[in-house]
């Protein structure tokens, strides 16, 4: 691999002209596909195989043109004080919100508007009251005009005094990403720059991502209607191929630089960072696409959709960083370089490198040892005592990940000064908290098994009301709606649908927007340890290939495990718990989000692999160059550590960014994703791999000698690519001599 990857890059490299202008075409047609297409809808969402499902699918046969799993909306009207809503003044205004929803702007997506008089909506002290609005389509299906017709709905109320407030999961929208990821890219242009002291090679990983992220998420506009992916698809595609793209453009570019410095021609430095780099890229890529792919275990269409979709631009992403960037890395010349660094290498023509004088790393260089250097001989000295501090101390923060409750955040968790928090309160204090969240009850028979359901259920505790059943036109089917006493994200809601559904037969079913979030949650929970031993075991075998290896692939999957319980850990402890709440913004405590530990697994393992990969290989690169362990390992961190904290802070930072979102959901997710990055990067990565590897010494690259026959050889450290171009080691020992890493530290 190692081989082919060095002529296309040194392909690319030469034929620069031919590979940008393919790729700009490329965008070109992804763009013109994007605009050309209608806009994305929110894509079908269903959860096969739980019940809440089924009694959807009972009700679109049953009750067709109910809209069953349609948006709704309650407008929540509150009296001033001493006044009532059954007023008629009042009466009057609410008429209004009633007729203009029916017949003004977006009607025709309305499916029915309820009349709180004609219900008895109204709380005891007649104060509140709310109208509850169907639409016959989902939130994220509903048209602009659709829902600036449902916020200005109680204007005129508001004028006359009434104070109106509108919940539901009609003012859903997709999530607003664009300040996140800007600040991301600030801060990205920031380090790239600190990172190679020059514009130009700071520049060229984000125009290549960018370009990367353009082709991948207009191709998934284009395609989204015909394969219903959905409009909140390309967030995950487009946050994935960013992270990836910048990382995997930055580790060729720092290898390029790095062939440069050993004296290599323009194009063969080139061709050599695509073969070396460019294969840990592959790879690196590889266990990325194995997380995304591998959401189709969850058995949710939304989220497979979601990973391939995000899968196919990790793909791009890599496709980008083999050919685009060795292309532009031509174009760019000698300006890829400190200034201070160009006379060097190229001299004072500034054109020829030193080709064929086979300077060596090292030769030239600054006798201070970089910070990665420092840093991997202080691990050498002491790697007890490093690997000790950084498992307990992820181990001390994961402790609260015992205690995760999952679950999906209700409208209590929005800010206080939101219309839905404010419509929640009202309905709370007015009605009950389980006003927030009524459960549907799908009876499958006549009108004697729904009345005997109903009367079933007014005995159970924790129910506050429940309505006659509503049967259908054939009068073999009804709806009963019922009302719990706790909020809709309880403990306590959850155990009421349980023994709903333990109590009732086969021809029951428990549905509704509440049971839908708490089904989904169990479908997470289920699929959490599945997921976790398929991405991990498929990487585990992908990484041993990489690394001839049983014991490094091994260490890196129970680092990545151990960092990312430490983030659930931090996680439960802020959104679940409010410890140092107020610091990030979180206004009210809660389960924590059910997609958040399968998104967190899924995300994190593929950019911890990147880095792993990225960090190892060039260990590994120098150990069958004939290294010592010990120097591998500081032989690793002096020319790939810094590329790796670069690459980690970018990361943290386009996740960081997402903390200040006022969704509580955005908030978490970008949160969970920043800290887990920084465990698997800072404390992972750099201090317990190095310390794992000094103990170990020779026995981390052992492989059975039957095993090492079956493995193709992949060679991800270039051997093939040496023997190619008629080099040989000149390392000072075979790799497999005495272990005298001591005497390399003291020395």
């Amino acid at each position: 691999m190692a081989t082919f990857l060095y002529r296309l890059g040194r392909g690319a490299f030469r034929r620069r002209g031919l590979v940008a202008l393919l790729w700009v075409a490329l965008l070109f047609a992804a763009g013109f596909g994007a605009a050309t297409a209608s806009a994305p809808t929110s894509g079908s969402f269903s959860i096969p195989g739980t019940e809440a499902q089924k009694a959807f699918d009972l009700l679109d046969k049953k009750f067709p043109g109910m809209s069953a799993d349609g948006a709704t909306a309650r407008i929540v009207v509150k009296a001033p004080a001493g006044a009532k809503v059954t007023d008629p003044g009042t009466k009057a205004e609410v008429e209004k919100i009633i007729s203009g929803l029916k017949g003004g702007a977006g009607a025709d997506q309305v499916a029915s508007v309820e009349d709180p008089y004609q219900t008895q909506a109204v709380s005891q002290d007649g104060s509140t009251t709310f109208i509850s609005v169907k639409y016959k389509v989902s939130g994220m299906e509903l048209k602009d005009d659709t829902r600036e017709a449902l916020k200005d709905s109680g204007h005129a109320a508001q004028q006359a005094g009434l104070q109106v407030e509108i919940g539901g999961d009609a003012l859903m929208a997709a999530p607003e990403t664009g300040s996140g990821e800007i600040i991301g890219i600030l801060v990205a242009a920031i380090v790239l720059v600190i990172t190679f002291g020059s514009l130009v090679a700071a520049g060229l990983p984000l125009l290549t991502a960018l370009i990367g992220v353009g082709i991948g998420v207009s191709s998934i506009t284009a395609l989204a209607n015909v394969l219903d992916l959905g409009s909140t698809t390309s967030t995950l595609a487009m946050m994935i191929g960013l992270a990836v793209g910048i990382d995997y453009a930055l580790f060729i570019v720092s290898r390029y630089r790095a062939e440069l410095a050993e004296g290599r021609a323009r194009d063969e430095a080139a061709g050599r960072a695509a073969g070396t780099a460019g294969s840990a890229v592959v790879f690196a890529g590889l266990t990325v696409v194995i997380a995304l792919v591998g959401l189709a275990v969850v058995n949710i269409p939304m989220l497979t959709k979601m990973g391939v979709a995000a899968a196919g631009t990790v793909v791009i992403a890599v496709l980008v960083a083999l050919t685009l960037v060795p292309a532009i890395l031509g174009f760019a010349g000698k300006k890829v370089l400190p200034a201070g660094e160009k006379s060097k290498i190229f001299g004072k023509g500034g054109k020829g490198a030193q080709a064929g004088k086979g300077a060596k790393a090292g030769e030239g260089a600054e006798s201070k040892p970089n910070g990665g250097t420092r840093w991997a001989r202080f691990v050498l000295r002491r790697p007890v005592m490093v690997l000790l501090v950084g498992v307990i101390g992820l181990g001390a923060i994961a402790i609260p990940a015992s205690k995760l409750e999952m679950g999906l955040p209700d409208d209590g968790a929005q800010p206080v000064s939101t219309t839905q928090r404010k419509a929640y309160d009202l309905l709370s204090e007015g009605f009950g908290p389980g006003f927030n969240g009524p459960l549907m009850i799908v009876v499958d028979g006549d009108k004697a098994l729904a009345d005997k359901t109903a009367e079933r259920i007014k005995g159970l505790e924790g129910v506050v009301a429940v309505t006659p059943p509503m049967q259908n036109q054939a009068k073999d089917a009804a709806v009963i709606s019922v009302i719990p006493k706790d909020r809709p994200s309880s403990k306590q809601t959850e155990d009421l649908v349980h023994t709903i559904r333990d109590g009732s037969g086969d021809d029951v079913f428990v549905t509704g927007a509440t049971a839908m979030n708490i089904d989904f949650s169990q479908k997470m929970n289920d699929a959490l340890l599945p997921y976790l031993a398929l991405v991990v075991g498929l990487a585990f075998l992908l990484l041993m290939l990489v690394f001839r290896s049983i014991l490094v692939p091994l260490k890196a999957a129970l680092g990545f495990l151990l960092s990312v319980v430490a983030a659930l850990g931090a996680v439960v402890a802020v959104f679940q718990w409010g410890w140092l709440g107020s610091l990030f913004g979180v206004e009210q405590t809660g389960p924590i989000m059910s997609m958040m530990p399968i998104f967190m697994v899924g995300v994190v393992f593929g950019l911890a692999m990147d880095y792993e990969v990225f960090l190892v290989t060039r260990m590994r690169e120098a150990y069958v160059h004939g290294e010592r362990p010990g120097q591998a390992v500081v032989t690793g961190f002096q020319y790939s550590a810094r590329v790796v904290v670069a690459a980690a802070v970018i990361m943290i930072a386009v996740f960081a960014g997402f903390i200040g979102a006022s969704e509580q959901m955005v908030k978490m997710i970008g949160f969970g994703l920043a800290v887990a990055v920084f465990f698997d990067a800072f404390v992972v990565r750099m201090a317990i791999v190095p310390a794992v590897l000094a103990l170990l010494g020779h026995k981390a690259w052992w492989l059975p000698k039957w095993l090492d026959r079956i493995l193709p050889n992949v060679d991800v450290e270039g051997e093939s690519l040496r023997k190619h171009l008629g080099e040989s080691d000149s390392g000072s020992g075979d790799g497999h001599g005495p272990d005298k890493d001591r005497e390399l530290v003291n020395a």
